[in-house]
């Protein structure tokens, strides 16, 4: 009896498990659109929760008010920027078609020292002086090679887009989790079950990270980039979104915001007056050191991670996941990188 027992036992196993791979298969394929989201949402409800905490308390603890409140605090924060970089995007895509269409479009010619810039020199210089002397023809010329990088260029713009509302959805999905009952105990058990006796160790760990990247980067650089784009909207830089968002991929980066700076007040000199230029140059200057005061505010005592741990997780998370994973890939990796430093440890 066990002789014969024993072969159908070993097809059930197997045939239970080939359905219970398929239905976990099939639910991961269903929510892999949504990963991003989904992950970005856990993100912001863990680094939201003492926030949460203390402001329901003030509210005499009324949780959903806190939560509404929080979300609401937050969509301003990211409207901000949002705005500021879309419509400097609009304003100068119109005032590009503007002078196309009349004629008066131009570039200035070359420095003669742009052939001297190593392989791609004399290839760029020749180009650039083509246009310079007759743009119209120029894009007459390379007409499919301008719509082919025109095309990538509105794709990556649409991506942006796309990530700005991915991080819309993210933050109001956070609301619901931080008043939803059960949600943390179950983000806490999850990571115990994961790791076995060092759950708890882990789970604190995995709170700390992520609350530390959350206010010591993503935070300081959402701050920074809004300093700074409110500057070069008042000093009337031109594409003050642009530049704007450039100075939050930097800070995200850990790369000095400074570096962006600098050729705006170069700018202003050159076409300000003396007076609003050295004005505008002083606050865009305190602005663009302001990590050096704001992230030993806001990091706390929280251990900070490499460098090339924040670059690899921005660089691979915007690869993967587009304009959302400059935010989610950094703090992946930091997590993941805190985890491996413990487990090692």
């Amino acid at each position: 009896m066990k002789d014969q027992s024993q072969p159908t036992s070993v097809y059930d196993t197997s045939i239970r498990l080939f359905f219970l791979a398929l239905i976990v298969a099939w639910c991961f394929l269903i929510i892999l659109p949504f990963g991003s989201i989904i992950l970005w949402s856990i993100i912001l409800a863990v680094a939201f929760k003492p926030l949460h905490h203390s402001l329901s308390g003030l509210l005499k603890g009324n949780e959903k008010l806190a939560a509404t409140l929080i979300v609401l605090i937050s969509l301003i924060v990211l409207f901000l920027p949002g705005a500021l970089f879309m419509s400097s995007i609009v304003e100068g895509a119109k005032k590009l078609k503007e002078s196309f269409d009349a004629g008066t479009l131009s570039l200035p010619a070359p420095s003669e020292k742009v052939k001297d810039w190593p392989i791609i020199g004399d290839k760029i210089y020749a180009l650039w002086i083509s246009a310079s002397a007759d743009l119209a023809g120029f894009a007459e010329k390379y007409r499919e090679q301008i719509a082919e990088y025109g095309a990538k260029i509105a794709k990556g713009f649409m991506g942006i887009v796309s990530g700005g509302f991915q991080l819309i959805a993210s933050i109001i999905i956070a609301g619901f989790l931080l008043v939803i009952k059960g949600s943390a105990e179950t983000f806490h058990k999850t990571v115990i079950k994961i790791a076995g006796e060092k759950g708890d160790e882990f789970a604190d760990i995995a709170y700390q990270t992520i609350g530390n990247v959350v206010k010591g980067i993503l935070g300081v650089a959402f701050i920074q980039a809004i300093l700074t784009g409110l500057g070069f909207v008042f000093a009337g830089v031109p594409y003050p979104g642009l530049w704007a968002l450039i100075v939050l991929i930097f800070a995200i980066l850990q790369l000095p915001a400074i570096f962006i700076v600098l050729p705006v007040v170069i700018w202003m000199f050159s076409e300000l007056e003396t007076m609003p230029a050295v004005l505008w140059t002083v606050y865009l200057l305190i602005a663009g050191l302001s990590d050096n005061v704001l992230k030993p505010i806001l990091l706390g005592k929280g251990a900070p991670v490499p460098m090339l741990v924040i670059f690899l997780g921005v660089i691979g998370g915007f690869i993967l996941s587009g304009f959302i994973g400059l935010f989610t890939g950094a703090i992946v990796m930091s997590l993941g990188y805190k985890l491996f430093q413990a487990w090692v440890d």
